[in-house]
């Protein structure tokens, strides 16, 4: 299993929290990120949203990638996945930040490809929001566009969308053929964009028996599609981690009090313009990503336990949220990682 964590640019990942002591700053983002290096995390994650989706429209975020180019100068081994979405970016211009980002990085430096879902930031940036299906149209020539840059040495492109004439584009990219693609989507069409263009699957949280159907599932696709295996999957996770059960729980309870708030201004667009597999209720918006779906909140000894559970599900990669952020990944690293490890171990030997 590797480790990756979403970096804190929203000041938290709680709705009914005010205060999370995780200020969006760029200082503490470095603070945590090259603390993660030291401790042991393989990836961490940077949503791009320009309005904060967690705290509410009005509140401070950081933008992902000036963020990003600013943290692979500060890191040395840590990968650096990048929220991209192709309604707001110009491919090719996003192709030559890319390859910029990932020589300063040396080859560190990854995609999330997202088609968008919040329709009220796109009209407040100017961001083309279509419907659901066209969006993935649109995010399929956007790819063609990236990889063709960084593919050819002169490249010309002409689709739906985009209209690319003798395009160079140097230095390349570190990472050959290209960064890795990361993509999630739960509909039939946004499984199939992933199938078609991306390397790497990336979930929401769920249930082990959910993850292990939708990981089967996309190994059928990739297969039936006669492209190469998808190279991981992933999926977000809220860690809470206690001495005790007891204690694990009543800290779910205390962050689980929905309150009305502009935290949840994005929660309509959310469950309406995008086409998910379960149902998403407040109490599962409440936290970031439906983070609290895997469940991986109790003693280090229980969460060891389920984190195995989903390795054997097929997962190879966890994107955690902790709260507040630097204390509670220390603990993990320090006191759940080891114990994963010693566990598989002890597996592997009975």
């Amino acid at each position: 299993m590797k480790y990756g964590f979403w970096l804190p640019i929203f000041g938290g990942w709680l709705r009914n929290v005010e205060n999370e002591s995780m200020p969006p700053t760029f200082e503490y983002a470095k603070k945590v990120i090259q603390s993660a290096e030291k401790w042991g995390y393989d990836t961490t994650l940077i949503a791009e949203l320009y309005l904060n989706d967690i705290k509410g429209p009005e509140h401070d975020s950081l933008e992902a990638w000036s963020t990003a180019a600013a943290l692979a100068a500060v890191t040395e081994k840590i990968e650096i996945m990048t929220a991209v979405r192709p309604g707001f970016h110009n491919p090719a211009v996003t192709a030559k930040m890319a390859a910029n980002i990932d020589q300063i990085s040396n080859g560190r430096f990854t995609l999330n490809v997202v088609s968008a879902w919040w329709e009220e930031e796109a009209r407040q940036y100017g961001g083309i929001f279509t419907e659901h299906d066209e969006r993935y149209d649109r995010t399929e020539e956007f790819i063609d566009v990236l990889k063709g840059l960084w593919t050819e040495d002169v490249f010309n492109y002409e689709g739906k969308y985009y209209s690319i004439k003798n395009a160079h584009l140097a230095p390349k990219p570190v990472q050959r053929p290209n960064p890795i693609l990361y993509a999630g989507g739960e509909s039939p069409r946004g499984k199939q964009t992933i199938v078609n263009t991306c390397d790497a699957y990336v979930m929401h949280g769920g249930t082990v028996e959910e993850i292990q159907e939708k990981v089967n599932g996309m190994k059928d696709l990739r297969e039936q599609a006669e492209r190469t295996p998808l190279s991981s999957f992933g999926m977000a996770a809220y860690i809470i981690c206690r001495d005790t059960e007891e204690e694990a729980q009543a800290e779910l309870t205390r962050i689980t009090d929905v309150k009305e708030s502009s935290a949840y201004a994005g929660y309509k667009d959310f469950v309406g313009k995008s086409q998910l597999e379960q149902q998403v209720k407040l109490y599962d918006y409440s936290v970031s990503n439906r983070g609290l779906r895997p469940n991986l909140v109790g003693t280090p000894e229980q969460i060891a336990d389920r984190i195995l559970s989903y390795e054997e599900a097929g997962l190879d990669l966890l994107l955690l949220q902790f709260s507040p952020q630097l204390e509670e990944m220390e603990r993990f690293a320090k006191d759940v990682m080891p114990l994963v490890e010693a566990k598989r171990k002890q597996k592997q030997t009975n």
